[in-house]
């Protein structure tokens, strides 16, 4: 059976990634933070493909120490989940700069650490894909003022993966990065517009159609493209 590894998946779209490919017959291993608070994706692990391993992504030792633990095995599908927000400070505040340097370290480093740390896993695979969770409010094009420390992680993420796609293209691994709409999440909050399930219908779609000539493009989660 193929293998998705999924970061960020106690809760919202991480979880609802797990469900959805355990549910399609897929191995999930379920990288997690706090796995003893994890109670929903135990639940889930009941089933038999779903694995759950502790990870902090952005604890380098950690992620090195899991790649290590799955070497040999075969990994057809990356999701990149894992991400913060940080603080919501107002228009021209950046209230704690430690606070962005961790958003930072998670939002960009992190999915890279994790990418590059797994890429023997990825190549073992016929036709594997990176998925990173973006956000819109990482476009350039479509970006507006305010959300500073938001905002440019995800737009530090989106040239990060670009550039790691035209890479990786010529060894046969599809990279893309998506925004998963507005998503009632504990992020996103109650009053978002879709909820987790349509998130991630649209983004499995998404993943399901992309091919290598989608390398490096930026896709909403109903699969239009989106401006960098």
């Amino acid at each position: 059976m193929p293998t998705v590894f999924i970061t960020g998946a106690s809760r919202g779209i991480g979880l609802e990634f797990a469900k959805h490919y355990a549910g399609q017959g897929w191995q999930v291993i379920a990288a997690v933070r706090a796995p003893d608070t994890a109670t929903a994706l135990s639940s889930l692990s009941a089933g038999g493909n779903v694995s759950i391993e502790r990870l902090d992504v952005t604890d380098d030792a950690a992620v090195d120490a899991v790649a290590a633990k799955l070497k040999g095995h075969a990994i057809e599908l990356l999701i990149n989940n894992a991400g913060i927000y940080g603080d919501r400070d107002a228009a021209l505040s950046i209230g704690n700069f430690d606070t962005y340097r961790r958003v930072l370290a998670t939002n960009i480093a992190a999915p890279m650490k994790v990418a590059l740390s797994l890429l023997p896993n990825l190549k073992l695979a016929d036709g594997a894909k990176i998925l990173t969770i973006s956000s819109r409010m990482g476009s350039i094009g479509l970006s507006g003022g305010g959300s500073y420390v938001y905002r440019s992680s995800k737009a530090g993420v989106n040239a990060a993966m670009h550039a790691l796609a035209l890479d990786l293209k010529p060894q046969g691994i599809t990279a893309i990065v998506a925004h998963p709409g507005w998503v009632r999440t504990d992020m996103g909050g109650s009053g978002a517009d879709i909820s987790v399930q349509e998130s991630v219908a649209g983004l499995t779609s998404v993943i399901a159609r992309a091919t290598l000539a989608d390398s490096g493009k930026f896709f909403n989660y109903d699969g239009a493209e989106l401006a960098w």
